[in-house]
């Protein structure tokens, strides 16, 4: 065997060290795993303890205090039971009252620890007092009196205001009859001590919500709004509460003990919260900190001795195992450097390397050892024969390289596709014009399917055996080219079952003359819109198939003004924008054509009056924002439609069309509706009159203020937090009653007041900004389509804004997803000069026209509304998520934040927050009101003059 080329080294690592490194990488994580157990064993006892001691405590105290509400009530009753007391209040004698308790009052107060006696006669009249009352304004002891008098039953409560007291209320009995009523209080310093006693904790008494000048400033703790009446060691145990205030809630504390780190040592922080009466403002807890620095020093302590005694063992087995591996690996070092030699043909070098096996047990190392030897001598004979063979095999395979040449040179130089495929249909053979044409290389088309590579078309008959076809072909560039293709059987002369060989012809520039003769045959060359001549044949056809329907006969004005102004190529330039528009907006709807000069016709196959009015009604803008500039002038394509309905306008084409032709006319003359159907000729006058009514009353409520402001509030939806409100536009009816703009919007829009009112929301937009803007709000003001085109709005913002002194980062401007698309360029001229000004902006309503994502990195816009139509259905519509998703990413991507318009259900602000929105709005997060309601500092004035 010859040898072969020296490889270069490679760096290698011995076996003996990749056992070791293994095994220590293995018996590290076992260690580390023991550790963390342990740890994690430790910690989990630790935390049960400590669970179960912070609930013994509170069982401890709660029941601390009803044994002291149980004692007070004993030692009411014993008052209530001295023999002269019952006599002196049965008989009304204040001075004997007052003496039948003056001998017990300092025993009580010393020994008992009571702070107040109230001694009050059947009628419910305090009749004597003794000690100090809480500062209590709403302790309701009349309540107690009545109670108590009714039921003839004891009563007792616990109620906290600068301190917490316990109150037991015992009917005073003469001859079974209550002659009034004895009240006794004391305070809890002893259920303070038996807390301290029982948890061998600092202990702290806390009044939450009560407002007390006695305490002193140090001991108010304003996080939790309360002041600590009492607490142990307050030097030690003060600063620690504060600090404790400072990181957590007291919602937390007593959900949670709070553990925290103070002067080095560690310490845990419970609270218990007592049960006083319901009608108080005032809370009392009991704040309990544990010092646990041992505890937790212990933990640390027996986990670093885990860690230690685990590194020990992984050591020490470590150094067992190479004592073990150390001799065994060294012979198998020796015949690992024995097998390269042997595979270079060092027969006999690599026999010499090989000791003579010894009279010992055999081991694995000693029969791989015998068994090299051996292969070292039938590897030497194999490498003489193959040497014999080899000559001879090179021989035949330079003969058939000839007889191969020659037959692939007489393939390739055809400039056809030839290919040879067995009889599965798999491709055996391809020249190379097909592998050119392809940009493919071979090895990757043989053996693969002919239909995979060259695509049936769908009219070809499946498993049908054909001679001639014609099939598509998609070449790398992309262009897709037609191939007529004549196959021919092959018989096979090692198999029966017959192969074919298929021959193909570029037929891609034929087929493309006769589609361009059909197309100029059915088109308008100008516009490609479908030509007369096809429109007529399609209305024919439907109106033979017996259908109804709609034709909108559209015809451009002033058109012949553009030609004249600026030349025949701008206006046939607008002409192709026309076509574009429709097209892109209404092609799915049915046949467009343009008819010839600026007249276009629309088919509309089933429809109704009312789809055939409500697409006249979407043309008429979309048509309004189309335009170009040329030669200094400003051409927009205007138009004015006429409908007709078949078979009712006409049973013929021609009638139809004549028909149309006389609405489209009509329209003209209208001047205000640019649309008319024949059949709306008798109401024309009542929507006149109630157009002209609207105009009158947009005109009246901006000269009168005759508006009114509404805001809705946009949520941050991580925290809920609110800074940011959308203004809203509400006209006042002649009731008083807010009409919704849905009435008058639209008037305005058409006669050109819709300006006005953007100029007058802003105005009273930034009155009412300046005088909020310091807490931090932000206010949203819509722009209509029209206001874009306003040369005057930037001066008018500028003035207003240094006349109200509003700041223009607190005022977001918003403008229509469809606005900025179908003006792009005066669109963003708007937006950047809107924020020139320092204001933010936002585009509204998006997602409705999806062109619009190519322009959004275009747009200089801070904020992105998602339309509506998406958020209502985004829990049960798997569609909407993933464009939802889709418009967030994007936004995202763009540096943009997301506000999600309609939230109307819980449900939706997870899904949002998943997705990375920011912001949304809808009435389940607030719904629209006055502006001087939802924002404190605004008056009324504000929203209206």
């Amino acid at each position: 065997m010859s040898a072969s080329s020296p490889q270069a080294p490679r760096s290698r690592m011995s076996l003996t060290w990749r056992v070791l490194a293994l095994s220590s990488l293995l018996l590290l994580v076992l260690a580390g795993l023991f550790t963390w157990l342990g740890h994690a064993n430790l910690t989990r006892q630790f935390e049960e303890s400590r669970r179960e001691s912070n609930q013994r405590e509170a069982r401890e105290i709660q029941l601390a205090l009803q044994r002291s509400e149980a004692s007070l009530l004993q030692i009411a009753a014993l008052t209530a039971a001295s023999p002269d007391l019952g006599p002196a209040l049965a008989n009304d004698e204040r001075t004997a009252l007052i003496g039948s308790l003056s001998s017990q009052w300092p025993t009580l107060q010393l020994e008992a620890g009571i702070d107040e006696i109230l001694v009050f006669d059947a009628q419910g009249r305090q009749l004597a007092e003794w000690g100090e009352a809480q500062a209590d304004r709403e302790r309701p002891v009349q309540d107690w009196v009545n109670q108590v008098m009714e039921t003839e039953y004891p009563f007792s409560a616990l109620r906290c205001a600068n301190d917490c007291r316990q109150y037991a209320a015992v009917p005073i009995l003469v001859e079974g009859e209550s002659v009034g009523m004895v009240v006794l209080s004391r305070s809890l310093a002893d259920v303070t001590r038996q807390a301290q006693q029982v948890s061998g904790s600092d202990v702290a008494l806390l009044i939450t919500g009560a407002h007390s000048t006695e305490v002193a400033s140090e001991r108010h703790l304003a996080s939790w709004n309360g002041n600590l009446v009492a607490l142990t060691h307050t030097s030690e145990y003060l600063p620690l509460l504060r600090r404790a205030a400072q990181q957590a809630m007291l919602s937390d504390i007593l959900a949670t003990p709070l553990r925290l780190r103070h002067e080095g040592r560690a310490y845990e922080l419970s609270a218990v919260r007592m049960e006083a009466e319901d009608s108080r403002r005032s809370t009392g807890f009991f704040l309990l900190a544990a010092d646990i620095t041992s505890q937790i020093r212990t933990i640390q302590r027996d986990t670093r001795n885990l860690m230690l005694v685990s590194i020990g063992g992984w050591l020490a087995a470590e150094l067992l195992l190479l004592a073990i591996l150390l001799r065994p690996m060294a012979r198998l070092r020796r015949l690992a450097g024995v097998l390269p030699v042997l595979a270079h043909g060092g027969f006999a070098k690599a026999r010499s390397a090989i000791p003579v096996p010894q009279g010992r047990f055999e081991d694995e190392i000693d029969v791989l050892e015998g068994t090299t030897l051996a292969l070292s001598d039938q590897l030497e004979a194999l490498e003489k024969e193959v040497t014999a063979r080899g000559l001879q095999l090179a021989e035949r395979v330079d003969e058939l390289a000839r007889e191969r040449d020659f037959v692939g040179s007489l393939l390739d130089t055809a400039r056809v596709f030839i290919v040879t495929q067995d009889d599965q249909g798999h491709i055996t053979l391809i020249n190379d014009y097909a592998l050119t044409t392809l940009a493919m290389q071979e090895e990757r088309l043989l053996g693969r399917a002919f239909d995979d590579v060259f695509t049936p078309r769908s009219d070809n008959e499946p498993d049908k055996e054909v001679s001639q076809e014609e099939r598509s072909l998609v070449t790398a560039d992309g262009r897709q080219r037609t191939i007529a293709w004549y196959h021919a059987p092959l018989a096979s002369h090692s198999d029966s079952r017959a192969a074919r060989i298929s021959v193909g012809l570029d037929i891609t520039e034929r087929k493309l003359a006769e589609a361009r003769l059909t197309w100029l045959a059915e088109r308008d060359p100008l516009t490609e819109l479908y030509n007369r001549r096809y429109f007529q044949e399609a209305l024919g056809q439907a109106m033979r198939r017996g259908r109804c329907g709609a034709v909108l006969l559209l015809d451009l004005d002033h058109f012949k003004d553009v030609n004249e102004l600026s030349g025949h190529h701008t206006g046939d330039q607008l002409l192709r924008m026309v076509a574009d528009t429709l097209f892109q907006e209404f092609g799915h709807h049915g046949v467009i054509a343009r008819l010839g000069g600026d007249e276009f016709a629309m088919l509309l196959e089933g429809a109704d009056t009312r789809r055939a009015i409500s697409i006249a009604k979407q043309i008429t803008p979309l048509l309004d924002s189309t335009g170009l500039d040329a030669g200094g002038q400003r051409h927009r394509a205007t138009a004015s439609l006429g409908i007709a309905l078949f078979p009712t306008h006409g049973d013929n084409p021609a009638d139809l069309m004549a028909n149309a032709d006389l609405a489209m006319y009509k329209a003209k003359e209208s001047g205000s509706q640019r649309w008319h159907l024949l059949s709306t000729l008798e109401r024309a006058k009542d929507e006149l009159q109630e157009r002209v009514y609207w105009v009158e009353r947009i005109r009246q409520a901006i000269d009168e203020e005759g508006f009114e402001l509404m805001v809705q509030p946009i949520v941050r939806l991580s925290d809920g937090d609110v800074r940011h409100y959308e203004v809203l536009l509400r006209m006042r009816g002649p009731k008083g009653a807010l009409i919704s703009p849905v009435h008058f919007i639209p008037v305005a829009e058409r006669s050109g007041q819709i300006v006005h009112i953007d100029r007058w929301v802003l105005r009273q937009s930034l009155r009412a900004l300046s005088r909020v803007q310091a807490q931090g709000i932000s206010l949203a003001v819509n722009l209509s389509g029209q206001t874009l085109h306003d040369e005057g709005l930037k001066q008018f913002l500028m003035d207003e804004l240094k006349t109200t002194g509003a700041d223009p980062h607190h005022l977001i401007l918003e403008i229509t997803e469809t606005a900025a698309v179908t003006d792009f360029s005066s669109a963003r001229g708007v937006l950047q000069a809107l924020r020139d000004l320092g204001c933010r902006t936002a585009l509204d309503d998006f997602g409705v026209g999806f062109s619009s994502f190519h322009y959004l990195g275009e747009l200089p816009v801070d904020f992105i509304k998602i339309d509506g139509a998406f958020i209502r259905t985004l829990s049960t519509n798997a569609d909407s998520q993933v464009i939802v998703k889709a418009i967030a990413d994007i936004a995202a991507g763009f540096g943009k934040q997301a506000i999600a318009e309609f939230v109307d259900q819980e449900v939706l602000i997870s899904l949002l927050t998943s997705y990375g929105i920011t912001y949304g709005q809808g009435y389940h997060l607030g719904r629209p009101t006055p502006l001087a309601e939802a924002i404190p500092g605004v008056s009324h004035g504000d929203t209206t003059s």
